[in-house]
């Protein structure tokens, strides 16, 4: 029996640890072959030295299930490095049909306190790193669809977070970084359709060494069952948007965790005001916008976050 991803092949980035090595086991699991990408370093914060161990034991597992895995060791916010990702399966596999974006970084701290390095390392690894393999990747299937005359198979599968969705206080870096990924998704999806791509971004939940402390209040259970914060939960949807069976869906952003998949619309007008005159003034704004807001909570984000379920903690 044939598998729904037999005959593809896929690169998951940050795959040595957490959810890219969950991603990487699945997408093994359903069938392709895997590029496991991690630069390995041992600190959440992108601190120690590079190491090729946790990608290496990721592929080993793929092996050891009798499925076909590289491992690569390096660091995808490196434009050359990236390319020499995309290199590797191409040369390995014969061609790349699945880009998985799942490397980051956290250094977290309050806006006011925030240095210049903390905020352009997490932009660096995240929106980059999303940037320089899609970017080859991308390369990738245009010229194959140009040399076939038509479309080719590629999915692209970003990692974004609540974060963006809701706020995060002390993570001013990596929120923007994680709103950058979906506006570059959107971007790639319209752009890469024609050649047959898609490209879709998920804000998963799942406990990681990147959000230990995040999740410090909810303990794992101890009876067996699964963890409703496992990142098994989060390697279903990845598999499935890899897939033929979701050719359909493209530039769109999914919250998922503990069993639960959500399909978040893009925003919305709540409101519109239109000046009497040919422009507005101070007084005619303050009499139309002021009153809308008077009954309303002092940060809406936050409240239309609670009403889907999605806020965090």
């Amino acid at each position: 029996m044939s598998l729904p991803l037999d005959g593809l092949s896929a690169i998951v980035t940050g795959a040595g640890r957490g959810l890219g090595r969950a991603e990487a086991l699945e997408l093994a699991r359903l069938g392709a072959a895997v590029v496991v990408n991690d630069y390995g370093q041992p600190g959440r914060d992108g601190s120690g030295e590079a190491s090729a161990a946790p990608a290496e034991q990721v592929a080993q597992e793929i092996r050891a299930a009798g499925g076909r895995a590289v491992a690569h060791l390096g660091d995808v916010s490196d434009h050359e490095q990236a390319r020499a990702l995309v290199e590797l399966a191409v040369e390995t596999y014969g061609q790349l049909d699945v880009l998985v974006n799942n490397a980051g970084i956290l250094r977290d701290r309050m806006i006011f306190s925030m240095t210049e390095d903390e905020w352009d390392s997490v932009i660096r690894v995240h929106l980059k790193g999303h940037f320089n393999t899609t970017h080859f990747a991308a390369a990738h299937w245009r010229s194959r669809s140009k040399a076939s005359g038509g479309p080719v198979y590629g999915r692209i599968v970003n990692t974004s977070s609540e974060a963006f969705l809701a706020g995060s206080a002390g993570q001013p870096n990596y929120a923007a970084a994680k709103g950058g990924i979906v506006g570059l998704t959107t971007s790639t999806a319209l752009a890469l359709a024609k050649y047959g791509v898609t490209a879709n971004v998920i804000c998963p939940r799942a406990r990681t060494r990147m959000t230990e402390d995040v999740f410090a209040g909810f303990e794992e259970p101890q009876d067996g069952r699964l963890d409703a914060l496992a990142p098994e939960h989060v390697s279903p949807l990845v598999g499935y948007l890899a897939s033929p069976a979701a050719a359909r869906i493209n530039g769109q952003l999914l919250v998922v965790h503990g069993g639960m998949v959500a399909i978040v619309e893009r925003p919305k007008v709540a409101a519109k005001f239109d000046a009497a005159k040919e422009t507005f003034s101070f007084d005619e704004l303050d009499e139309l916008i002021s009153p809308y807001y008077a009954d309303r909570p002092p940060n809406e984000t936050f409240a239309a976050a609670e009403v889907l379920g999605l806020k965090r903690g």
